[in-house]
């Protein structure tokens, strides 16, 4: 019997390009001063959980394609929302154009992410995208608190 795959690459990306989206959309509508200071119950204000996803996804993937290892490090400059949707944006970018320079077979392979996590790439960048939406339900439990509606979470478009 011949083996399919669920899914290829490409639907992948667009998978996490989706959810990347509706991130965005709650990143944008944080007021300024609670996207930096706003939290409930010792949690991390929701631009940290910004700047990790973008910790994680650019040079996670830098690694992939180069076969390099780098350690783990969140950018502590941006300081306002226009920079964390700059950051945010040119990400995305960039998301995609190192997805096109990973090989289909290299998603099976191990790599030592951020020389922690030894894991094949396929399942590190699920955790990419698995992490995301855990911690984006945490900015959804915010703005509900703030009195903001968050976006339907199927709004990935």
């Amino acid at each position: 019997m011949e083996k399919t795959a669920i899914l290829t690459p490409e639907e992948l990306l667009k998978n996490w390009q989706g959810h990347r989206n509706l991130t965005r959309k709650v990143i944008e509508l944080f007021p300024e001063k609670e996207l930096f200071e706003f939290s409930i119950g010792g949690m991390r204000p929701f631009s940290e959980m910004v700047k990790e996803f973008l910790a994680i996804a650019v040079p996670g993937l830098k690694e992939f394609v180069s076969d390099t290892t780098k350690p783990f490090e969140e950018d502590h400059q941006l300081k306002t929302k226009a920079q964390l949707l700059q950051a945010w944006d040119e990400a995305t970018v960039a998301i995609s154009d190192l997805w096109s320079h990973i090989p289909h077979e290299k998603f099976r392979e191990m790599n030592n992410l951020f020389g922690q996590y030894n894991f094949p790439v396929i399942d590190n960048i699920q955790y990419f995208i698995d992490n995301e939406i855990h911690h984006r339900g945490q900015g959804y439990v915010y703005l509900r608190a703030l009195g903001i509606e968050p976006p339907f979470f199927w709004e990935r478009n």
